[in-house]
Protein backbone atom coordinates (compact mmCIF):
# COMPACT_ATOMS: atom_id res chain seq x y z
CA UNK A 1 0.00 0.00 0.00
CA UNK A 2 1.26 3.39 -1.05
CA UNK A 3 2.46 5.22 2.35
CA UNK A 4 1.56 8.57 0.70
CA UNK A 5 -2.10 7.48 0.00
CA UNK A 6 -5.01 9.18 1.74
CA UNK A 7 -6.12 5.26 2.70
CA UNK A 8 -2.59 4.62 4.30
CA UNK A 9 -3.49 7.64 6.30
CA UNK A 10 -6.76 6.58 7.42
CA UNK A 11 -5.59 3.40 8.10
CA UNK A 12 -3.06 4.16 9.73
CA UNK A 13 -4.92 6.88 12.38
CA UNK A 14 -7.81 4.21 12.82
CA UNK A 15 -5.60 1.58 14.51
CA UNK A 16 -3.82 4.32 16.39
CA UNK A 17 -6.74 5.85 18.31
CA UNK A 18 -8.29 2.22 18.77
CA UNK A 19 -4.78 1.13 20.04
CA UNK A 20 -4.28 4.28 22.50
CA UNK A 21 -8.02 3.62 23.55
CA UNK A 22 -8.00 -0.22 24.42
CA UNK A 23 -4.40 1.16 26.66
CA UNK A 24 -6.51 3.22 28.30
CA UNK A 25 -9.68 0.97 28.68
CA UNK A 26 -7.03 -1.67 30.31
CA UNK A 27 -5.12 0.56 32.68
CA UNK A 28 -8.47 2.03 34.00
CA UNK A 29 -10.28 -1.66 34.33
CA UNK A 30 -6.68 -2.42 36.20
CA UNK A 31 -6.36 0.33 38.22
CA UNK A 32 -10.00 0.49 39.70
CA UNK A 33 -9.87 -1.77 42.18
CA UNK A 34 -6.94 0.22 43.51
CA UNK A 35 -8.51 3.65 43.29
CA UNK A 36 -11.86 1.88 45.38
CA UNK A 37 -9.12 0.63 47.92
CA UNK A 38 -7.81 4.35 48.16
CA UNK A 39 -11.17 5.72 48.17
CA UNK A 40 -12.46 3.39 51.16
CA UNK A 41 -9.06 4.19 53.20
CA UNK A 42 -9.67 7.91 52.65
CA UNK A 43 -13.29 7.95 53.65
CA UNK A 44 -12.25 6.08 56.94
CA UNK A 45 -9.39 8.19 57.48
CA UNK A 46 -12.02 11.45 57.39
CA UNK A 47 -14.30 9.76 59.90
CA UNK A 48 -11.93 8.97 62.41
CA UNK A 49 -9.97 12.73 62.08
CA UNK A 50 -13.38 13.98 63.32
CA UNK A 51 -12.74 12.45 66.44
CA UNK A 52 -9.14 13.21 66.88
CA UNK A 53 -7.97 10.40 65.83
CA UNK A 54 -5.32 11.37 62.84
CA UNK A 55 -3.69 8.34 60.71
CA UNK A 56 -2.27 8.13 57.38
CA UNK A 57 -4.89 6.94 54.61
CA UNK A 58 -2.71 3.64 54.80
CA UNK A 59 -3.35 3.87 58.25
CA UNK A 60 -6.46 4.19 58.48
CA UNK A 61 -7.67 0.56 57.36
CA UNK A 62 -6.39 -1.21 59.97
CA UNK A 63 -7.31 1.43 62.77
CA UNK A 64 -10.96 1.92 61.87
CA UNK A 65 -12.12 -1.01 63.48
CA UNK A 66 -11.06 -0.16 66.50
CA UNK A 67 -12.62 2.85 67.30
CA UNK A 68 -15.75 2.63 65.38
CA UNK A 69 -18.09 0.24 67.17
CA UNK A 70 -20.84 0.04 65.32
CA UNK A 71 -22.07 1.11 61.51
CA UNK A 72 -26.03 1.80 61.17
CA UNK A 73 -28.33 3.01 58.56
CA UNK A 74 -30.79 4.46 59.65
CA UNK A 75 -34.34 4.83 58.37
CA UNK A 76 -36.01 8.71 58.35
CA UNK A 77 -38.37 7.06 61.60
CA UNK A 78 -34.95 7.26 62.99
CA UNK A 79 -35.17 3.33 63.19
CA UNK A 80 -32.10 0.79 61.77
CA UNK A 81 -32.42 -0.78 58.31
CA UNK A 82 -30.70 -3.97 58.81
CA UNK A 83 -30.69 -4.88 55.18
CA UNK A 84 -28.41 -1.71 54.20
CA UNK A 85 -24.64 -1.57 55.37
CA UNK A 86 -24.07 1.66 56.15
CA UNK A 87 -20.34 2.43 54.73
CA UNK A 88 -21.62 1.49 50.96
CA UNK A 89 -24.28 3.87 51.41
CA UNK A 90 -23.44 7.08 48.96
CA UNK A 91 -25.13 10.26 49.81
CA UNK A 92 -24.76 11.40 46.29
CA UNK A 93 -27.32 9.14 45.10
CA UNK A 94 -28.95 9.03 48.46
CA UNK A 95 -29.65 13.08 48.51
CA UNK A 96 -31.58 12.76 45.19
CA UNK A 97 -34.15 10.56 46.42
CA UNK A 98 -37.33 11.53 48.81
CA UNK A 99 -36.23 11.98 52.48
CA UNK A 100 -38.66 8.79 53.38
CA UNK A 101 -36.72 6.70 51.03
CA UNK A 102 -33.26 7.41 52.32
CA UNK A 103 -31.29 5.74 54.23
CA UNK A 104 -29.09 7.83 56.89
CA UNK A 105 -25.66 6.20 57.70
CA UNK A 106 -23.85 6.62 61.17
CA UNK A 107 -21.23 5.72 62.75
CA UNK A 108 -20.58 5.21 66.73
CA UNK A 109 -17.04 5.61 67.97
CA UNK A 110 -15.33 5.03 71.09
CA UNK A 111 -12.41 6.55 72.39
CA UNK A 112 -10.56 6.67 76.05
CA UNK A 113 -14.34 5.19 77.14
CA UNK A 114 -16.71 8.17 75.57
CA UNK A 115 -18.73 7.29 73.27
CA UNK A 116 -19.28 9.66 69.75
CA UNK A 117 -21.48 9.91 66.36
CA UNK A 118 -20.28 10.62 63.13
CA UNK A 119 -22.20 11.76 60.64
CA UNK A 120 -21.86 12.42 56.99
CA UNK A 121 -22.37 15.29 54.87
CA UNK A 122 -23.11 16.04 51.58
CA UNK A 123 -24.40 19.00 49.94
CA UNK A 124 -24.34 21.40 46.99
CA UNK A 125 -21.47 24.13 46.78
CA UNK A 126 -20.85 27.15 44.71
CA UNK A 127 -19.56 25.18 41.83
CA UNK A 128 -20.06 21.77 42.16
CA UNK A 129 -20.58 19.50 45.22
CA UNK A 130 -19.31 19.39 48.94
CA UNK A 131 -19.08 16.68 51.57
CA UNK A 132 -17.89 15.89 54.97
CA UNK A 133 -18.23 14.84 58.70
CA UNK A 134 -18.88 15.83 61.73
CA UNK A 135 -19.04 13.82 65.01
CA UNK A 136 -20.92 15.09 67.89
CA UNK A 137 -19.93 14.36 71.74
CA UNK A 138 -22.20 11.57 73.53
CA UNK A 139 -24.27 14.23 74.32
CA UNK A 140 -25.25 14.26 71.33
CA UNK A 141 -25.34 17.98 71.02
CA UNK A 142 -21.56 19.09 71.51
CA UNK A 143 -19.67 19.11 68.11
CA UNK A 144 -15.87 17.67 68.77
CA UNK A 145 -14.41 17.30 65.46
CA UNK A 146 -15.41 18.50 61.86
CA UNK A 147 -14.19 17.37 58.46
CA UNK A 148 -15.14 19.04 55.18
CA UNK A 149 -13.61 18.81 51.65
CA UNK A 150 -14.81 20.21 48.16
CA UNK A 151 -15.51 19.25 43.96
CA UNK A 152 -14.40 22.34 42.82
CA UNK A 153 -14.98 25.75 44.91
CA UNK A 154 -12.64 28.80 44.24
CA UNK A 155 -9.30 28.44 45.33
CA UNK A 156 -8.28 30.77 48.28
CA UNK A 157 -11.32 31.53 49.15
CA UNK A 158 -14.55 28.73 49.15
CA UNK A 159 -11.92 26.17 49.06
CA UNK A 160 -10.33 27.12 52.23
CA UNK A 161 -13.63 24.51 54.00
CA UNK A 162 -11.12 21.78 54.11
CA UNK A 163 -8.53 24.12 56.11
CA UNK A 164 -7.78 23.04 59.37
CA UNK A 165 -8.52 26.63 60.62
CA UNK A 166 -12.02 26.75 59.38
CA UNK A 167 -12.69 23.24 60.48
CA UNK A 168 -11.50 23.73 63.94
CA UNK A 169 -14.13 26.25 64.51
CA UNK A 170 -16.73 24.01 65.18
CA UNK A 171 -15.05 22.17 67.85
CA UNK A 172 -16.99 22.71 70.72
CA UNK A 173 -19.79 24.49 69.05
CA UNK A 174 -23.65 22.74 70.10
CA UNK A 175 -26.56 22.13 67.89
CA UNK A 176 -29.10 22.66 70.54
CA UNK A 177 -30.24 25.76 71.84
CA UNK A 178 -30.72 26.17 75.55
CA UNK A 179 -34.28 25.22 75.71
CA UNK A 180 -33.33 21.69 73.78
CA UNK A 181 -34.36 23.49 70.25
CA UNK A 182 -32.45 21.74 66.96
CA UNK A 183 -30.69 25.47 66.03
CA UNK A 184 -27.79 23.87 64.24
CA UNK A 185 -24.26 25.57 63.30
CA UNK A 186 -24.36 28.80 61.26
CA UNK A 187 -20.95 30.26 59.21
CA UNK A 188 -21.41 34.21 60.50
CA UNK A 189 -20.38 36.99 57.56
CA UNK A 190 -18.39 39.22 58.78
CA UNK A 191 -17.63 36.54 62.09
CA UNK A 192 -19.63 34.69 64.91
CA UNK A 193 -19.53 37.40 68.44
CA UNK A 194 -17.72 35.79 70.81
CA UNK A 195 -19.24 33.12 72.96
CA UNK A 196 -21.66 32.45 70.21
CA UNK A 197 -22.35 28.43 70.96
CA UNK A 198 -24.18 28.06 67.46
CA UNK A 199 -21.58 30.42 65.15
CA UNK A 200 -18.47 29.89 63.50
CA UNK A 201 -16.63 32.72 61.05
CA UNK A 202 -17.80 32.91 57.55
CA UNK A 203 -14.59 32.78 54.94
CA UNK A 204 -13.91 36.07 53.48
CA UNK A 205 -15.03 36.39 49.84
CA UNK A 206 -16.34 32.37 49.82
CA UNK A 207 -20.13 33.42 51.28
CA UNK A 208 -21.80 31.67 49.32
CA UNK A 209 -19.27 27.93 50.13
CA UNK A 210 -20.19 29.27 53.62
CA UNK A 211 -23.50 29.49 53.54
CA UNK A 212 -23.84 26.39 51.80
CA UNK A 213 -21.67 24.41 54.34
CA UNK A 214 -24.25 25.74 56.85
CA UNK A 215 -27.37 24.18 55.04
CA UNK A 216 -25.39 21.26 54.50
CA UNK A 217 -24.76 21.05 58.39
CA UNK A 218 -28.79 21.97 59.04
CA UNK A 219 -30.36 19.56 56.53
CA UNK A 220 -28.26 16.51 57.03
CA UNK A 221 -28.57 16.77 61.00
CA UNK A 222 -31.89 17.34 61.24
CA UNK A 223 -32.67 13.85 59.70
CA UNK A 224 -30.38 12.03 62.23
CA UNK A 225 -33.07 13.94 65.12
CA UNK A 226 -35.96 11.13 65.44
CA UNK A 227 -32.82 8.97 66.12
CA UNK A 228 -31.33 10.50 68.88
CA UNK A 229 -34.44 11.23 69.88
CA UNK A 230 -35.47 7.56 70.45
CA UNK A 231 -32.18 7.12 71.69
Amino acid sequence: MDRNSNLYTFIFAVILVVGVAAALAFTATTLKPLQAENVKKEKMQNILSTIGVNVSRDEAGAQFMDFVKEELALNADGSVNENVEAFKIELIKETKRPKEQQAFPLYIAEKDGKKFYVIPLFGAGLWKEIWGYIALDDDKNTIVGASFDHAGETAGLGAEINQSWYEDQYIGKTIFDEDNNFVSVKAVKGGAKSGDMHGVDGISGGTITSDAVTDMITERLENYLPYFKNN
